[in-house]
């Protein structure tokens, strides 16, 4: 099932809803326990946000070829779900969309060659959907980034002296890419206007870090019932989000005894360093920074032709950024 959020734009809900099927069979793994965990995965509950996204900005272009834009919306859909499976083993997350983690059930080995077998699934998708060599070179520097983005934020791990800079340039690997890459491929594959597929990228990126910082934000002001994964994960595996790192602007001291322990802080010591935050307006400020980045993104999006794609962009754009899930 779609997620609800797709009733207020129709055509995109109808190109997921045939997506869906067609991603369960683009996943298919020999290893049955382990197909079934990806099955779960894909089936319970995820929002489809970066192939809605593609979707959408496929509506200002002329091509119309089904088959390639199904391809290039479930590759976006399948890297991001590769990228999942490896964050939950480096996170050592329990849950992912209220469902057990693969490594939690069978491992940390099978959970990152389920991982590495996606990426062949997404490249596998990418060749479905074009055979443009300039459009394959976006791919992989674009898994590059992912990548590199990733490894940042092993290396700024309890890291009490992070910057906002630092925690940009991480984000922006680790989740806005992927929104930039959605976004573009999208407006590219549907042969947008020129101007369109200038924009697409710069849009994506700015809702991909606006859509991070939300969720940091949400890692500490949150309800689990709504975001599905247990608050404070970041926090206890030593990843200092923007929240924390605004906080220690204001109060480091406060903040050092604590952090100091790094992994080996008890869950009242989280506690503690949660209602530090709140009182050291590490989730106000992280907000204004959040809201800045949501105006950032919409002016880009008036920038784009006046229609129906553009009006639902900038809707959905709205609603994702201003969630409480």
């Amino acid at each position: 099932m779609v997620h609800q959020l797709w009733r207020q734009f129709p055509k995109v809900q109808r190109q997921l809803l045939l997506l869906q099927p067609y991603l369960l069979k683009a996943a298919a793994l020999p290893n049955q326990p382990i197909h079934t965990k990806i099955l779960e995965l894909l089936k319970s509950g995820g929002k489809l946000l970066r192939p809605g996204f593609f979707y959408l900005f496929s509506e200002f272009g002329d091509a119309k070829n089904t088959k390639h834009l199904r391809a290039g919306a479930a590759a976006v859909e399948l890297l991001h779900l590769a990228t999942l499976i490896h964050d939950d083993v480096i996170d050592d997350s329990p849950l992912r969309r209220g469902v057990k983690t693969i490594h939690t059930e069978y491992g940390q080995r099978n959970a990152i060659y389920a991982g590495d077998y996606l990426f062949t699934c997404y490249f596998n998708q990418v060749m479905l959907s074009t055979d443009d060599q300039a459009i394959f070179r976006e791919h992989v520097s674009s898994m590059q980034q992912i990548l590199v983005g990733e490894l940042d934020q092993m290396a700024l791990n309890f890291r009490q002296d992070a910057t906002q800079t630092d925690y940009f340039h991480e984000i922006t690997g680790k989740t806005a890419v992927l929104f930039e890459l959605a976004c573009k491929q999208g407006a590219v594959l549907a042969n947008s206007p020129e101007s369109v597929q200038k924009l697409a990228p710069q849009i994506g990126r700015k809702i991909g870090q606006a859509y991070q910082v939300l969720d940091d934000i949400l890692d500490y002001a949150g309800d689990t019932a709504k975001t599905q994964k247990p608050v404070l994960e970041d926090l206890k595996s030593g990843v200092y989000s923007l929240p924390l790192l605004m906080a220690l602007s204001h109060n480091q001291t406060a903040f050092k005894p604590l952090l100091d322990k790094r992994e080996h802080m008890s869950d009242e010591d989280v506690l503690t360093v949660r209602r530090l935050v709140l009182a050291n307006q590490g989730i106000t400020d992280a907000q204004a920074i959040s809201t800045q980045l949501t105006a950032e993104a919409q002016a880009l999006i008036a920038q784009l032709p006046a229609s129906k794609a553009r009006d639902n962009i900038a809707q959905l754009t709205n609603w994702l950024l201003t969630r409480n899930q």
